[in-house]
């Protein structure tokens, strides 16, 4: 199917927008006063000791490794601590700080926003930086992370990606930049099965579902029909499936049922 006149214009708006746009610049800690009436914002400033607490845990599913999840004070977006994640290849090397999402409200549209800022471009193999557990696909995960050098969506069930991992589905992608704090920003419309994301407030058109499928974007995703996510927790982190180690700092997180923006 050929690309819809809205993805083409968008497609080049994006392309624009990522070419004339230098990455934002670290500011000093400021979230926005209206997420916590829907959601949760997170600073880290809370933190008091080395391990993530208060809502975050560092539990890992089925083995662990030599992967480490830590509350960093030399590197941070604003303020004075982040999540630092020292990722290494491997599965079992994983390493996550996860929250549980029971305080937003269900149904409707989940936005989150975070600011991620990492040492090492992604690699041509899977891996995963954010995963969330889907209630309406048996607890399997929902996961953001990379193929193919650039940005990609990955629904663990049945392995189907966004976009699809065809050249012309990864040029609409794009890379995550390295060594510089990069705003990404998604919204979860979980009674249609939609999702939007943004990468320093720009849409990027091969990460998006719109219900309509569309070759090299979201066609293999709609293939299976019904997709209504409802995502139980938010864990921000490293997985890797093959090769791929990175080091990688999270820090001004925010999930609410309106946009928050960077």
């Amino acid at each position: 199917m050929t690309p819809t006149p809205y993805r083409a214009l968008a497609a080049a708006a994006v392309a624009v927008a990522l070419a004339l746009t230098a990455p934002a610049a670290p500011r000093a800690s400021a979230q926005p006063a209206a997420c916590a009436a829907n959601g949760f914002c997170e600073d880290f400033e809370s933190q008091t000791g080395t391990t993530p607490a208060g809502r975050w845990t560092t539990a890992v599913a089925n083995c662990s490794g030599t992967g480490t999840a830590t509350v960093d004070t030399t590197t941070a977006h604003g303020g004075t601590r982040s999540v630092r994640v020292t990722g290494k290849a491997g599965y079992c090397n994983h390493a996550f700080a996860g929250t549980s999402l029971s305080d937003v409200p269900s149904g409707g549209d989940l936005y989150a926003r975070l600011w991620v800022r990492h040492t090492t471009a992604l690699p041509a193999q899977h891996v995963t930086f954010a995963a969330l557990r889907d209630a309406n696909d048996n607890g399997r995960d929902l996961r953001m992370g990379g193929q193919n050098k650039a940005l990609q969506w990955n629904r663990e069930s049945d392995d189907a990606t966004l976009p699809a991992q065809s050249p012309a589905g990864v040029a609409l992608s794009t890379p995550l930049p390295v060594n510089t704090w990069t705003c990404l920003e998604f919204r979860l419309d979980r009674t249609a099965g939609r999702l939007d994301t943004w990468v320093n407030g720009g849409l990027v058109t091969g990460l998006v579902v719109d219900g309509t499928p569309t070759q090299d974007v979201d066609q293999q995703w709609l293939n299976r029909g019904g997709w209504r996510p409802a995502p139980g927790d938010l864990r921000l982190g490293w997985e890797s499936y093959g090769e791929g180690d990175d080091t990688l700092w999270y820090d001004d997180v925010a999930v609410g049922t309106s946009r928050i923006g960077c």
